[in-house]
């Protein structure tokens, strides 16, 4: 494994790469010049562009903004209609016709609307980006929803199609040996922030292969949104080794590779080409992975993260916020949170969210009863995992490694009236849980049966979690959970529902138990701390910061997550929760003019003001 001490190998495209800038009269070993620079929008921007490429380039596009003195001196007097435009009519105008267009941009009626909106924002998205991100800062919870899941699944599906302009990189199985010299392909000098995926399990839609780009383009934009990093230090990444997905493999228009994916070492050497080339060229980058297939999510999580400022979100975001929605489903129920680890909690789907999730939930709960072998033995047993095959116990062949520490000793089950394979139903009515969390990807998973089951639950207010994405994978919807189980439910899900009318003037919230919650604060505060890599204890904090967020009172009324509208404030405490974790930790090392001195003398106050400041705000250059 590649790692920051390894001597850099160059190959021989990349030697040809440097001689080049040496011939155009850069050094190859100092950054080279730019033709702009900015600092999180708050600084007026050198633009060596003039005339049409003002206009081509959606960065520096102000549009019918652009005032008459930057006409004259851009050179555009003539290329825009006289009428300047404020951003507010910009945005008036925009709004007006996407309204207008949401139908009329669709492709026949098998074309929903939403993905009409997606096409819509992505034209504005390609012609002015700082106008991009005002109007999904400003519409955060209409928008999100198509940014990001559940519209982004549908994207990908169709990404071949809907293909118009690049937007990210591209590392290919052909590539190998060359991406030390691809990564210089990139025009920015500093990046902060890739996601990267695979293709292999996007959403929990499977193999998409290269369509699968869509899914860190969404994310990025929420980092942009959400955590305010700069868009210009951020970069979607497509790892295509192939891809299993017949379909695709037989589809003419597919634009990626058309072979099976590569598996075992030839695999591992495409990735660790890819860690090592970009840590090289950008040495303090954050690396998100996103939807990996199981099989390599934990494998590649565990050979990387103690060398690289990565994290996995499906493994660890998600987690994060599940233990929140957990947390926070102990204090509707009247109880504090230190009464977590007597919960009982019946988990459908051991895949690489589930078994993330067990595992953080089991360290949380261990922490609280003492943080030892005893404490964490005892946590292990609030859990009964049921998958594919049913209830997962001691007796399971060929149980997948990462699973084995939640299998239920056989003797104990049998005395509950289970055994190994058992239906949900049967453990549901058995066990009588306080939670029934759903991470298996199967919608309707929690059927009439199983939620009559939950009724019987010991718990005085029980709460239910149908968290897989998106909304067509959801276990149930929260009409069923509330009409089945009861209006006492506590219910939160994955993707985006509306709340139930319950009559009488009452409400059933339908919480999202969105990762937006966490990971851009993640990515924040691992970036403005400095810290060498992404420690549970940041993730943890990161994590108790979302579940302390809500007011008793709301808590109370059954509302366990913030309101998306809220994100950029929740963004801010979930930063400097992980900056404080860090410092803690002793992992920080400081960013920009913030070194690890400074940082470790601020107040709590004074972390979340250094955040603040240090968020992107979409204006447009001056």
């Amino acid at each position: 494994m590649s790692n920051f001490n390894s001597p850099i190998r160059l190959s021989s495209s990349l030697i040809k790469h440097l001689k080049y800038r040496v011939r155009m009269g850069s050094n190859p070993l100092l950054p080279h010049s730019r033709s702009f620079t900015t600092t999180e929008g708050h600084r007026p921007i050198i633009v060596h562009k003039r005339s049409l490429d003002i206009l081509h380039d959606p960065w520096f596009n102000k549009g019918t903004s652009f005032s008459f003195t930057e006409r004259d001196r851009l050179d555009l007097r003539g290329l825009l209609p006289p009428n300047v435009m404020s951003t507010e009519q910009q945005i008036e105008r925009f709004m007006v016709d996407l309204k207008r267009l949401e139908e009329q941009a669709r492709d026949g009626p098998s074309d929903p609307n939403a993905l009409a909106k997606w096409r819509i924002l992505n034209r504005l998205h390609d012609r002015n980006e700082t106008m991009y991100y005002k109007v999904l800062i400003a519409n955060i919870e209409e928008y999100a929803p198509i940014v990001y899941t559940p519209t982004v699944g549908l994207v990908c599906q169709n990404y071949s199609g809907l293909f118009r302009r690049p937007r990210g990189m591209y590392f290919s199985a052909e590539d190998r040996g060359e991406m030390m010299s691809m990564v210089y392909n990139w025009p920015a000098d500093q990046v902060d922030m890739i996601v990267v995926t695979d293709g292999s399990r996007i959403l929990g839609l499977g193999d998409l292969g290269v369509q699968g780009i869509g899914i860190a383009i969404g994310k990025l934009d929420l980092y942009v949104a959400a955590a305010g990093i700069n868009p210009q230090r951020v970069l979607p990444v497509m790892i295509d080794v192939g891809t299993n997905n017949e379909k695709l493999l037989k589809d003419p228009l597919y634009l990626g590779l058309q072979r099976h994916r590569l598996d075992g070492d030839e695999y591992l050497a495409v990735i660790d080409e890819f860690m090592e080339a970009v840590f090289t060229r950008w040495p303090h980058v954050i690396v998100q992975f996103e939807d990996f297939q199981s099989k390599w999510a934990f494998k590649l999580l565990q050979r990387y993260r103690n060398t690289y400022r990565m994290f996995n979100d499906d493994v660890q975001g998600t987690a994060g916020v599940a233990i929140a929605g957990l947390l926070g489903a102990v204090r509707a129920q009247g109880r504090p949170m230190i009464d977590f680890p007597k919960q009982k909690i019946v988990v459908a789907g051991a895949g690489s969210a589930g078994i993330g999730v067990l595992n953080a939930t089991r360290k949380t709960m261990a922490r609280m009863l003492g943080n030892n072998e005893h404490a964490f033995q005892s946590a292990g047993r609030q859990f009964w995992v049921v998958d594919a095959k049913g209830l997962i116990t001691e007796e399971r062949e060929d149980l997948d490694p990462e699973a084995r520490p939640f299998a239920r000793n056989v003797k104990e089950i049998d005395r509950q009236g289970l055994r190994e394979g058992a239906s949900l139903v049967e453990v549901v009515q058995q066990v009588k849980p306080d939670v029934l969390l759903g991470l298996s990807a199967v919608g309707g998973l929690f059927s009439k049966e199983v939620l009559e089951a939950l009724r019987g639950s010991t718990s005085t207010r029980p709460a239910i979690f149908a968290m897989s994405n998106p909304t067509t994978n959801a276990e149930c919807t929260p009409e069923e959970a509330f009409s089945i189980v009861g209006d006492n439910v506590v219910f939160a899900s994955g993707s985006p529902f509306k709340d139930v009318d319950l009559g009488n003037g009452h409400i059933g919230h339908c919480n999202q138990g969105n990762n937006m919650y966490l990971f851009p604060g993640i990515g924040l505060g691992t970036l403005l701390s400095g810290s060498r890599i992404v420690s549970d204890g940041m993730l943890q904090a990161a994590a108790e910061c979302l579940a302390a967020y809500m007011t008793d009172e709301e808590v109370l009324k059954g509302v366990i997550y913030p309101s998306i509208s809220s994100i950029r404030d929740i963004t801010k405490e979930v930063a400097a929760a992980v900056i404080k974790e860090a410092i803690e930790e002793d992992l920080v090392e400081g960013y920009r003019e913030m070194d690890s001195r400074e940082l470790q003398k601020l107040s709590q106050e004074e972390i979340k003001e250094y955040v603040q400041n240090s968020m992107w705000s979409p204006e447009s250059p001056r």
